[in-house]
């Protein structure tokens, strides 16, 4: 990144299994940037002042631009820094497909196992934000009947371990060869959530000693090069700076988006998360990107994926 660059600023803490994703695709980059943590827990209003109201960890911006979802970030990444490139074979869209199951079931399974396993010590007040985030309204009755399922949801996790590690089983360093790709980060940010918040995280994994060889290798990678920066900092660099430009609507939009038309996009699940809303930007089949005003701000950005987001017209 050259000395005139904007900083790429990931908002975010250190517990975070997606942020960890996004701090290992920043280390794939090679990247320097700069760290700043956030709460685990809502409210938020140093984050969500930038973002118009998203919670969710990480964030990144650059400048008045804002990344939400690290579907957003690795595009993102990859499209300013294309070399190493996060897919280095010729099956990119093979890749992102995966990643819509890697960042889904996938992960979800592994959430209720971590927080299933955790019963009765898991803090009440934690408990409720991700057991609403991620279990619905009635998260209390999830929980529950994740801790009885254990069993059943470690069964459900230990067949696709078995199959990362018969991949893996040929030596090769990374999933797609001896070229690190983002389907690592995808995959390695679910590994090291149950490795670190299982208390037999540790003793499941041993049972895939490929699997365990390449997580070595993706951890060695590790985040870049990063600094602290307080919250206020980041805030001034946003107030100080322009969002990108629009490249409007792309054809045949399903919604029938048009620029400048007003938006308010959530996450498509029932998480009791606050809409973002804004004017139109850019929108096609991947991304949507809405221009907000936000007082001691000034104009910025939002972007988010168009995959596993809601747009409702205002």
């Amino acid at each position: 990144m050259s000395a005139s660059a904007p900083e790429i600023i990931l908002h975010n803490y250190p517990q975070s299994p997606v942020a960890e994703k996004a701090r290992i695709a920043l280390g794939i980059k090679g990247c320097s940037w700069r760290d700043v943590e956030i709460p685990r827990l809502a409210p938020k209003p140093d984050l969500t002042k930038l973002s118009g109201g998203y919670r969710r960890t990480p964030v990144m911006q650059i400048g008045a631009d804002i990344y939400c979802d690290s579907q957003c970030i690795i595009r993102e990444l990859d499209r300013r820094f294309p070399e190493p490139s996060f897919f280095p074979t010729a099956q990119a869209g093979l890749m992102w497909g995966l990643s819509r199951w890697t960042d889904g079931a996938f992960f979800d399974l592994a959430v209720k196992i971590v927080l299933g396993s955790a019963g009765d010590n898991l803090p009440q007040d934690f408990a409720a934000d991700r057991g609403r985030l991620y279990l619905g309204p009635d998260w209390a009755a999830g929980l529950k009947a994740a801790n009885a399922a254990l069993p059943h949801l470690a069964s459900q996790m230990r067949g696709p371990l078995g199959w990362f590690n018969e991949q893996l089983s040929d030596g090769r360093a990374y999933m797609l060869g001896e070229a690190v790709g983002a389907v690592d980060a995808q995959i390695y940010h679910v590994i090291w959530f149950i490795r670190g918040r299982w208390d037999q995280g540790a003793a499941f994994l041993s049972e895939f000693p490929h699997l365990e060889r390449w997580e070595r290798n993706v951890a060695a990678i590790g985040h870049g090069t990063v600094s602290p920066m307080t919250p206020q900092e980041a805030i001034d660099i946003a107030a100080a700076a322009d969002p990108l430009e629009g490249t409007g609507v792309a054809p045949h939009d399903p919604q029938g988006l048009r620029e400048g038309m007003q938006v308010v996009v959530h996450p498509d699940v029932d998480g009791g998360e606050q809409g973002v809303a804004g004017t139109v930007v850019t929108a096609n089949a991947d991304t949507i990107t809405v221009l907000r005003e936000e007082p001691d701000v000034g104009r910025v950005c939002v972007h988010f994926p168009r995959i596993g987001y809601r747009i409702d017209i205002a």
